[in-house]
């Protein structure tokens, strides 16, 4: 399934996207998809719902974070190969773990809001993945029983106060609309092996990121039971998992987002994003 919210900021209502591609309003079986409707079980008996029974919604409206309610923002970093070969970076014996704030989370097509003075903005398309019941000192090998789904995202930084102010990288990563998440959230019942999927990013339609997840040093099943001997992964959880190489602080002289631009992201499955920078 492909679930996902739609609307207007803050009051989006929840939908899904039947066989035809259609978007359906689901607001008549669920008040939204937060933690709770994200259990195994209750997604199992979601799957059994005959969507084209459902109310049909027209038009193009706006997409919200394809989860509410989420209370933890988590990402991974350097966690490609070629990534931190172009950050000049050893590779990680143990995953880079570290968090952006949950007031960044934006729709996947919001505009991108460069913080006054910002100097060094710049992207990263990465995979995501939501918690769909409760992570706690787990195997790799029954990590991926906790994933509730996957999804697209851009964790966009800005590299000066990531790097330049005493290095926190959360300070850089956690300006609001700093995390466009979505557009939709893919059960993981439709991504068997989440370790296969291309990915892209283009800056004003020039190609910038191209990659695919097996590159990660760090797959998702390690890094679900990596993080949840030190920490609690809740329901609704959302987890970045680090971005391939091409973000414009690699590049030679480096490159960064200005206002104006625009960046569009894909990978396999997850759909697309379109983000304006103003």
């Amino acid at each position: 399934m492909k679930l996902l919210r739609f609307g207007p900021a803050g009051a989006e209502k929840p939908g899904a996207l039947d066989v035809h591609g259609n978007l359906r309003d689901l607001s008549s079986l669920v008040d939204d998809w937060t933690p709770d409707q994200l259990a195994p079980q209750r997604l199992a008996a979601l799957s059994m719902t005959d969507l084209s029974t459902l109310p049909r919604v027209d038009g193009e409206p706006r997409i919200g974070v394809p989860v509410a309610g989420a209370r933890q923002f988590v990402a991974i970093g350097l966690n490609y190969r070629r990534h931190a070969e172009e950050a000049g970076l050893d590779i990680p014996k143990e995953p880079v773990v570290f968090m952006k704030a949950i007031t960044s989370l934006c729709g996947p097509n919001d505009d991108t809001v460069l913080p006054e003075g910002a100097l060094e903005g710049d992207w990263e398309v990465e995979l995501g993945f939501v918690i769909g019941k409760t992570a706690r000192n787990v195997s790799v090998g029954n990590a991926l029983d906790h994933v509730a789904g996957y999804c697209l995202a851009n964790d966009v930084s800005e590299r000066h106060w990531q790097i330049k102010r005493n290095g926190q990288w959360g300070k850089g990563k956690s300006f609001d609309t700093f995390g466009p998440v979505g557009p939709w959230l893919v059960t993981s019942d439709e991504i068997p092996n989440p370790q296969a999927l291309a990915m892209e990013l283009r800056v004003n339609g020039e190609i910038r990121q191209q990659s695919n997840t097996e590159d990660m040093i760090f797959p998702v099943a390690e890094i679900v039971a990596y993080v949840s001997q030190f920490m609690t992964l809740l329901p609704g959880d959302i987890v970045i998992t680090g971005t391939p190489a091409g973000v414009g602080l690699g590049m030679k002289p480096p490159q960064f987002l200005k206002r104006g631009d625009v960046v569009t992201l894909a990978i396999d499955g997850l759909g697309t994003q379109t983000q304006r920078i103003v």
